[in-house]
């Protein structure tokens, strides 16, 4: 007979609730100090894609190392002109290794399209490259810990506009606690030299707020004519 915290473990993982366990004498690494990241975002500002993605799979900088099931570093044409940043891969993104894929990913897909942009056209990318158990907002330390390697994927790419998709994307890449709403509607900048970035609302959203999409039309648009790209 399952005791009484078998039986709730096993509830919760039939309802698909992440619960959170150390893992014991599994030979997981704990999360490094605070020196260690500094020391491996320094290493980080002069390697290549093969080995950036290497040290991505490989990340122990914080403890979502413990719950993820694979990293998710970003998929797309590495020299694009556009890049996607999200905010954190959910459970099919977990899963896969894929950021955007699922129902927010093809609504995000069908944005594209509707500036004539394939998917393997862009560089699509999130602000974490784990999953936080439960899907909740990344904390500080995580997003931190995983903005070396989104900066040089950003340098890597030299992307000619960012569009940052929803709240954490664009607040994390502003350095900024304004809301979507107010950092929508303006073009904003990233890096020396510049990039533009243009906020919209996360497909996620759209999806719960169908009404909202008229809006984030407006914001694709404006990011096309951030580029000089005629409609």
């Amino acid at each position: 007979m399952m005791t009484s915290e078998a039986q709730r473990l096993a509830y919760l993982d039939a309802l698909g609730i992440d619960v959170f366990s150390p893992r014991a004498d599994d030979g997981a690494a704990s999360p490094e100090t605070a020196s260690d990241v500094l020391q491996r975002h320094r290493e980080i500002e002069t390697i290549d894609w093969p080995e950036l993605e290497s040290v991505v799979a490989s990340c122990t900088l914080c403890g979502l190392h413990c719950t993820r099931t694979r990293t998710v570093f970003g998929v797309g044409y590495r020299a694009a002109d556009w890049m996607i940043i999200g905010e954190a891969p959910g459970a099919e993104e977990d899963r896969r290794g894929e950021p955007f894929v699922g129902r927010a990913g093809k609504l995000l897909d069908e944005m594209l399209r509707a500036l004539g942009l394939d998917r393997d056209k862009v560089f699509i990318a999130n602000i974490l490259k784990c999953r936080p158990p439960g899907n909740r907002d990344p904390a500080a330390v995580e997003a931190d810990a995983c903005r070396a390697y989104l900066d040089r994927q950003i340098e890597l790419v030299q992307p000619r506009l960012i569009l940052a998709v929803g709240r954490i994307a664009a607040q994390k890449l502003l350095n900024s606690d304004q809301t979507v709403g107010r950092l929508r509607g303006k073009v904003h900048s990233l890096g020396q030299p510049a990039i533009p970035v243009v906020v919209t609302y996360h497909p996620a959203y759209l999806l719960r707020s169908p009404q909202q999409k008229r809006e984030a039309w407006k914001d694709l648009c404006l990011a096309r004519d951030a580029m000089g790209v005629p409609s």
